[in-house]
């Protein structure tokens, strides 16, 4: 059957959103069997090291839903102001429709940046794929290379930090009032 997902997909997908909203240490391997419906021992042949390799696949796939989302909104706008001021009221839209489901990758990353070197690892290199993204839209734009960079850092923690403060809101409003200063903010290249 043609796009039928394979068990190790949904433990992945079942995991990225469990540690999403509850974290790392809030989710067991005992919940993401139970919520996936997907026998133990099938879990065991895809993540032999346990949850640890499980979490840095759930980051992974986490980020390339990300980077999807980013992608398909920078194709709508030329100028980088358009698209991340876009990209932000996009994300906002989600709290009105149904409410965020936790941190990208954020809860995940601060409970275990101490405790595991891979996951930290993953999580660092989903927020640079992020912000590379931002960058080429910057350079595209004729944005020194050092100002895309800086620029790409802040546009990342405005967003990683709106998402939060919606989430505790439970509404978008943080992250429109980030979108309402991208002006001010990409106004030097």
């Amino acid at each position: 059957m043609a796009g039928k997902k394979n068990s190790k997909d949904i433990l992945i997908e079942v995991a990225s959103r469990l540690f999403r909203i509850r974290g790392y240490y809030g989710v067991g391997l005992k919940d993401i069997i139970e919520e996936s419906g997907v026998p133990k021992g099938s879990l065991y042949h895809y993540f032999p090291k346990g949850k640890e390799q499980l979490a840095i696949e759930a980051v992974n796939h986490t980020k390339e839903i990300v980077i999807d989302e980013i992608e398909r909104g920078f194709g709508e706008f030329e100028d980088p102001i358009q698209a991340i001021q876009a990209h932000i009221l996009h994300i906002s839209g989600i709290f009105g429709e149904k409410n965020l489901l936790g941190l990208p990758i954020g809860t995940i990353a601060a409970e275990t940046f101490t405790t595991s070197e891979p996951i930290r690892t993953a999580c660092q290199e989903a927020m640079e794929d992020w912000q590379a993204i931002y960058v080429q839209k910057l350079l595209e734009a004729n944005y020194s290379e050092k100002r895309s960079k800086e620029l790409s850092i802040v546009i990342n923690a405005l967003i990683e930090g709106g998402i939060l403060l919606s989430l505790t809101a439970k509404n978008g409003e943080p992250l429109k009032a980030i979108a309402e200063q991208i002006p001010l903010l990409l106004a030097t290249k």
